[in-house]
């Protein structure tokens, strides 16, 4: 990092995750808040802070499991509440003290379960 450029100068650019139910899968990102980039079979991208871009991937078969990502929010608690409104059937928002986090999970179309943390951000600029 430089005084000029205060982020750090590398970032995660891309995660995936397959699916069998691509326009299920595609409201569901969605829903929760990302942002459509493409839209389309058998590839969908969306937007995630930072930047970093979720790849929905069409396969006919998808062997449903834990994400091999996680997501963080600012409000876990808000958070928590508007998926429980929109009817995402979250799980209930536990603490992870050696972490110094709160999570809760939920199962999106395909199956597969994502983690949401509270933030862990510094407060420097990402």
């Amino acid at each position: 990092m430089t005084k000029k450029e205060p982020r750090p100068p590398i970032g995660v650019a891309h995660v995936v995750l397959e699916t069998d139910r691509m326009e299920e899968s595609a409201q569901f990102m969605r829903t929760i808040g990302m942002r459509p980039i493409f839209e389309g079979s058998p590839i969908s991208v969306y937007e995630m802070r930072g930047g970093t871009h979720l790849i929905l991937m069409l396969k006919d078969e998808v062997d449903a499991k834990e994400a091999s990502f996680d997501l963080m929010v600012d409000d876990l608690h808000a958070s928590h509440r508007k998926f429980k409104e929109l009817g995402l059937n979250p799980s209930r928002i536990e603490a992870r003290p050696k972490i110094d986090h709160e999570m809760f999970t939920v199962r999106e179309p395909a199956g597969h379960v994502i983690t949401i943390f509270s933030s862990h951000a510094s407060d420097n600029p990402i």
